[in-house]
């Protein structure tokens, strides 16, 4: 597992860290901890603008 940094594009805020396999289960948690079933759950204006690092 890899350490994950999740971030609003547009301002640089940090929105998610953690741990994950990979890019989308790192998506996936993140989702999960804001109460979505999955990344694919959430609103397309703010799924648009996230970057997904690892750190």
């Amino acid at each position: 597992m890899s350490v994950f940094q999740i971030r609003q594009g547009g301002t640089g805020a940090i929105l998610w860290t953690g741990a994950a396999a990979n890019e989308i289960q790192a998506m996936d948690a993140m989702a999960h901890d804001a109460g979505y079933y999955d990344h694919s759950d959430l609103p397309e204006n703010m799924r648009r603008g996230l970057k997904v690092e690892a750190l």
